[in-house]
Order: C-alpha cells, then structure tokens, then sequence
C-alpha cells in the first residue's frame, strides 16, 4: 500500500503537470483582451470590457471544461457554426471582474507565459488593476485605457482615441 507521502507527491507532481498543460494551453490557444465600447448606460460613455478567452471546436470542449473546473469560474458558451464547418465553437470566457483580479491574474503572476502573450497580459493586468481601483471612469485614465488596449493583440486604432468625446478632453 503507497504511504501517504507517496499520494501527496503524486498530487503535486500531477497539480504540476495542470499547471503546465494550462499555460501552455493560454499560450496557444487563449487570449486576454479588453474592449472599449460606446454603452450610453454608463456614467461615462463608455465601457471598458476586460476577458479571458479560450476557443476550442466542439470535439475539444471538455478541455475548456477543466478550465471552468481549475479556475472555479468564467462560462463557456456555444457559437453554432452556420458556415462550412463541421462542428461549432465553445469559448470559455472569464469576465468578472473579482475573478480576473482575483484568481485569473495571479496565476498567471505565478505560473508566467513564455510567448509574446506575456506581454498582452502585463497590459491586461495593468487595465484590471485600475479598473478595480475604478480609474476607469475617470477621462484621463480612460485614454491611458485605450492606448493600452491599442499596443495589445492585434494592436487596432482604438475608437475611443478617435471619438469626439476623447479629442474634447484631451484638448
């Protein structure tokens, strides 16, 4: 019969090989991107829409299920595919705020990517961040938002730079 010690280890070590499996999955196969859109039913404006998001084919769900199961949060949701393709789509989304700030971003502090995501998720964590310190409802830091977002992903030109709002105050 295994000792006891023997069973922990064994955890650790499998606890380990997760861990692993998940960052190297996120590096593949995730992404951490903020949105900022036009919402006229916030103070401002505007809403800044941070997320954590992997996409998996239908055949591959379940691996977006261990994610729900790990991090004891985020929903993953069905894109039906009406293309050519032969299966549809699930995505496992993070969303909250508490949980992005709260689970999400320190384990990614503590288990760090190794591609150019890496750097996308410093960004990502910076805009949580304020967001939790509710900077993002002030003007200023909402154009520091929106700079930030732009040098991220695909690096897109940020609408919200280029509304008249945005040209108003940075006036």
């Amino acid at each position: 019969m295994p000792s006891k010690k023997t069973f922990i280890a064994d955890n650790q070590q499998e606890r380990q090989r997760l861990i692993g499996w998940i960052v190297g999955f996120v590096d593949g196969e995730g992404c951490f991107s903020v949105s900022m859109f036009k919402n006229h039913t916030t103070k401002s404006g505007w809403q800044v829409f941070p997320e954590l998001v992997i996409t998996q084919g239908e055949k591959s769900k379940k691996a977006l299920e261990e994610f729900k199961k790990f991090f004891q949060c985020g929903k993953i949701y069905v894109n039906r595919r009406h293309d050519n393709h032969r299966e549809n789509l699930y995505r496992f989304c993070v969303r909250k705020l508490t949980d992005l700030d709260e689970k999400i971003i320190p384990f990614f502090q503590e288990h760090q990517l190794k591609t150019a995501k890496k750097d996308d998720f410093r960004k990502f964590s910076q805009i949580v961040k304020m967001m939790c310190l509710k900077k993002h409802l002030i003007p200023t830091k909402q154009i520091e938002i929106a700079k930030l977002i732009e040098k991220m992903n695909q690096k897109k030109s940020a609408i919200f730079l280029s509304s008249s709002e945005t040209t108003r105050q940075t006036r």
